[in-house]
C-alpha cells in the first residue's frame, strides 16, 4: 500500500447522499479475480444514458474532472452492502481521497486498508466544497493527512481521524504490512515450536 501523505488536485463533485457500494460499483463487475480494473466500472450506471452511452452530463465524463483527485459527496456515502470492489474502484479510477459529511462504516474501513483516505468534514464544508468544485472544476484542494487539514485558497478545514488508522496510512501499511513489521518474533517463535506441530513456515 502506497503511503498517504499530502493529496493536492481538483475535486469532482457528487452532490448525492446515501450513495450506496451498488451505485459505485454495481454486481455484475464483482466477478473479477484482481483488484485493479475496476474504475472503468465506476458509478456505470450513473455514467451512462439508458442507451449505454456516456452520459456527458455525468461528473465524471466532464473534461474538467476527469483527472480529480479528490471525490466530494454528500452525507452516509459508501452504505449498503460491504463490497470492497468499491473503494478498489474509485481509487483505479485515480482518486485519492473521498470527502463526505458521514460514511457507512465498513466502506470507510475498507478504504483505509488500501491507502484511500476518506475524510469526514461538517456538511456546511462539503457544501461549500461541492460548490466551488462544480463553479471552478480548476480548483485545487489539498488534503493533508499529518495535519489532518483540507485547505482551499484562504479556506481550511480539519478532520478527525483514529491514531491508528492515521499511523498506517502514513506509513503505507496494510493488515499484511502490519504483519510482516512482525517477521522476526515469527521466525523466532517458529524455530522454538517442537518439530511435531504443524509449522507456519
Amino acid at each position: 500500500m502506497k503511503p498517504v501523505s499530502t493529496i493536492t488536485g481538483s475535486m469532482a463533485p457528487l452532490p448525492r447522499s446515501n450513495v450506496d457500494t451498488d451505485q459505485i460499483m454495481p454486481k455484475q463487475f464483482l466477478k473479477r479475480v484482481e483488484r485493479s480494473g475496476y474504475g472503468q466500472f465506476l458509478f456505470y450506471d450513473w455514467a451512462r444514458t439508458p442507451c449505454g452511452d456516456l452520459d456527458p452530463d455525468f461528473v465524471l465524463n466532464r473534461p474538467g474532472h476527469r483527472n480529480a483527485k479528490v471525490l466530494v459527496s454528500g452525507p452516509n456515502f459508501g452504505s449498503g452492502s460491504s463490497r470492497e470492489h468499491a473503494p478498489w474502484g474509485i481509487q483505479d479510477w485515480g482518486f485519492e481521497a473521498v470527502v463526505a459529511p458521514s460514511f457507512a462504516d465498513i466502506f470507510y474501513n475498507n478504504c483505509t486498508k488500501i491507502g484511500l483516505l476518506p475524510v469526514r468534514l461538517p456538511e456546511r464544508d462539503v457544501n461549500e466544497l461541492i460548490t466551488l468544485a462544480t463553479t471552478d472544476p480548476a480548483a485545487v484542494v489539498t488534503v493533508d493527512l499529518a495535519e489532518q487539514t483540507v485547505e482551499v485558497g484562504d479556506r481550511s478545514s480539519s478532520f478527525e481521524i483514529d491514531p491508528f488508522t492515521k499511523y498506517r496510512l502514513l506509513e503505507g501499511l496494510d493488515d499484511i504490512g502490519l504483519t510482516l513489521r512482525n517477521t522476526g518474533a515469527i521466525e523466532s517463535f517458529e524455530a522454538l515450536r517442537p518439530t511435531r506441530f504443524p509449522s507456519l513456515a
